[in-house]
C-alpha cells in the first residue's frame, strides 16, 4: 500500500471536534454499567446519580442552577424544543404569535421556526443584520415595538456558526425582558471558545451540544430558566422536568459533562491559543490569494473561526480540490452542506450570491497546530488556480 502525499489537515472544528480524553474516559466507564435512570433499584440509582452529578456540572461550568438542565439528543432537538416549545406556551397563554429570529440563525433554529409559520400560523420575521452578521439592539427593539403583545419569543444565536461573528446576546435578551418576551439563545458554537454564563445573560432558553466542543456526538443540552415550561415536543415518560420524555444516555451525558467541564476550565488558553492561530491563517491566506475577502466581524468573532470568499470560484469545487489533498474544511453549516446554493447567512449580510456560493469555512480546535496551517497554504493557491479555471455555473 502506498502513502499519502499529503499530511491530513482537519479544519473543521465547528462542525465537530475530536472528543476529549477526559469525555471519553467518562463515557467509557458508563458503557461498562447497566442501568437506567428511571429504575428505582440499585443499577437504577446509580445511573441517575451520574446523571444527576453530570446535570450538576454542566450547570456550574455554565451559570446556570442544575434544575435548570434538561437533557437533549443534541442541538437540533433543543432548538426544536425552545423554538416550538416557547412558541406553542406562549400562543396558548397570550395568543402571541409572532417569532423573531435572526436572519443568519442555524438552519437548526430556522427550519422549526419557518415549520411553525408553514403548519401553525405563525409570523415569522427575520432580524436583519449589518455587513458583519451582527444584530443591533435597535433592531430588536423597533421589531417588539410595532407589537409588543404579538411576540411570542426572540432566538438570536450567540455566535454564527459560518462566519463566526459574536452577537450581542445579553443587551438583545435584556431588551426582550422589558417586555417579557422569552429569549432564546443557540449558543452551541459559542459554549469552550467564549465566557458564557446562562444566569448572566439573561436568556430564558440556551441551546449546548456536546460533541462541539469535545464530547460525544447525539447529545446536548437546553438551559430553561425557572418558570420557563415550553410545550413538549417529545411525550412519552415525561423526564427532564415534562418537557423531554426519553431514557436518559447516561454514557453520553457522562460524556458530555466532562467534556464541559474541561472545555471551560481551559477555555482561556485554548482561546489564546486559536486566536493567535487564526491570526496566522488570515494573514498568511491573504498573502497567498490576495484578492480573498474575509467574511464576518473582524474582531467580534469566534477565536476558531475564519471564513473567506474566494471570487471567480464555486466553494463545493474549492472544497473537494482541498480535499484531495488532505485539507478537510467546510463551506459553513455541515447540516446543509452538499447542496449548492448561496449562504442564507452571507445573503442576509448583503453579499451576492456568487460571492455566497464561493465561501469557505476554516475552523480551529484544540488539536489544531501550525502544521494544520503551513499545509493548508501549501496547496491553496494552485486548488484556487483551478477552481477559477473551472468557474462557478
Amino acid at each position: 500500500m502506498g502513502t499519502l502525499e499529503y499530511a491530513m489537515a482537519y479544519l473543521d472544528h465547528a462542525a465537530t471536534t475530536p472528543m476529549l480524553p477526559e469525555a471519553i474516559e467518562a463515557m467509557t466507564a458508563q458503557l461498562m454499567r447497566v442501568g437506567n435512570a428511571s429504575s428505582l433499584h440499585s443499577a437504577g440509582r446509580r445511573t441517575r446519580r451520574v446523571v444527576e452529578e453530570a446535570r450538576e456540572t454542566i450547570a456550574a461550568a455554565l451559570g446556570a442552577r442544575p434544575s435548570e438542565v434538561v437533557f437533549t439528543g443534541g442541538g437540533t432537538e433543543a432548538d426544536n424544543l425552545a423554538i416550538k416549545g416557547l412558541y406553542w406556551s406562549r400562543q396558548a397563554a397570550t395568543g402571541a404569535g409572532r417569532v423573531l429570529i435572526s436572519a443568519v440563525e442555524h438552519h437548526a433554529a430556522l427550519d422549526p421556526a419557518h415549520w411553525l409559520a408553514d403548519r401553525q400560523g405563525a409570523s415569522v420575521e427575520h432580524l436583519a443584520v449589518d455587513e458583519y452578521g451582527m444584530v443591533h439592539p435597535e433592531t430588536l427593539r423597533a421589531a417588539i415595538e410595532r407589537d409588543p403583545a404579538s411576540v411570542a419569543l426572540v432566538s438570536v444565536m450567540w455566535a454564527n456558526n459560518e462566519v463566526g461573528t459574536i452577537q450581542p446576546v445579553s443587551e438583545l435578551a435584556a431588551i426582550a425582558a422589558e417586555y417579557g418576551i422569552p429569549f432564546h439563545t443557540d449558543a452551541v458554537q459559542a459554549v469552550g471558545q467564549l465566557p458564557v454564563s446562562f444566569a448572566t445573560s439573561g436568556a430564558a432558553a440556551l441551546t449546548v451540544s456536546a460533541h462541539k466542543l469535545g464530547g460525544p456526538m447525539g447529545v446536548g443540552a437546553l438551559l430553561l430558566a425557572r418558570g420557563v415550561d415550553p410545550v413538549p415536543v417529545l411525550h412519552g415518560g415525561g423526564q427532564e422536568r415534562e418537557v423531554r420524555s426519553g431514557t436518559l444516555d447516561a454514557p453520553a451525558i457522562a460524556g458530555f459533562a466532562a467534556a464541559v467541564h474541561t472545555a471551560v476550565e481551559r477555555r482561556e488558553a485554548n482561546a489564546a491559543h486559536l486566536r493567535t492561530l487564526r491570526t496566522d491563517l488570515i494573514t498568511k491566506i491573504r498573502e497567498a490569494v490576495p484578492d480573498v475577502i474575509l467574511n464576518g466581524h473582524p474582531d467580534h468573532r469566534l477565536p476558531g473561526n475564519a471564513h473567506f470568499s474566494f471570487p471567480g470560484c464555486e466553494g463545493d469545487a474549492l472544497l473537494m480540490l482541498l480535499d484531495a489533498k488532505g485539507i478537510e474544511c467546510s463551506t459553513g453549516s455541515a447540516c446543509s452542506a452538499g447542496v449548492a446554493q448561496p449562504s442564507h447567512v452571507l445573503l442576509a449580510m448583503g453579499a451576492d450570491p456568487i460571492r455566497s456560493r464561493g465561501s469557505l469555512r476554516f475552523s480551529l480546535g484544540h488539536t489544531s497546530t501550525n502544521s494544520d496551517i503551513t499545509d493548508l497554504i501549501t496547496v491553496l493557491p494552485p486548488a484556487v488556480e483551478r477552481a477559477r479555471r473551472a468557474g462557478i455555473s
